[in-house]
């Protein structure tokens, strides 16, 4: 699924670095399947409690406003670990895979070009019924975005 991507980075010697919650660093994992990864993937951290978002550079006041599921800490999720390991890119997931409550399931993903300062987000509505298929529900997320915005 992210062949053509990582493939397009080592071509155009773009790096990248994710910092994920809800996926518990699938993307970055899926990365490193494809031979010569290492090249363009500088860092990847988990970050699945709010705690560590903070200690990674996430803004608490963003988060004490929007909540840890929004687009603007996907946002600052990004922007942190592009500036933290210095890459080209950075990926910012955090959301709802499932919920017990009535609140809405779904991710917001970001990808942060620093190179020209750009932000690109989407949401990935999640409709599987395992937090297994909603992590590959959002891959593909990310490789819609990636493709629509970066290639």
């Amino acid at each position: 699924m992210l062949e053509d991507i990582v493939h397009y980075l080592i071509e155009n010697h773009i790096s990248i670095s994710t910092m994920e919650s809800c996926t518990g660093g699938l993307l970055a994992s899926l990365i490193t399947d494809i031979p010569d990864a290492s090249t363009i993937l500088k860092f990847s951290a988990v970050t699945y409690s709010t705690e560590y978002k903070i200690k990674m550079g996430v803004p608490k006041e963003i988060i004490d406003q929007y909540t840890v599921y929004s687009k603007e800490t996907a946002i600052e999720m990004a922007k942190a670990i592009s500036d933290f390991a210095g890459s080209d890119l950075g990926v910012g997931i955090t959301g709802r895979l499932t919920s017990n409550l009535d609140e809405e399931k779904g991710v917001d993903l970001c990808i942060y070009d620093r190179r020209n300062n750009e932000v690109y987000t989407t949401f990935v509505n999640i409709t599987k019924s395992t937090r297994s298929e909603n992590k590959i529900e959002v891959i593909e997320g990310f490789v819609k975005l990636f493709n629509s915005t970066i290639k």
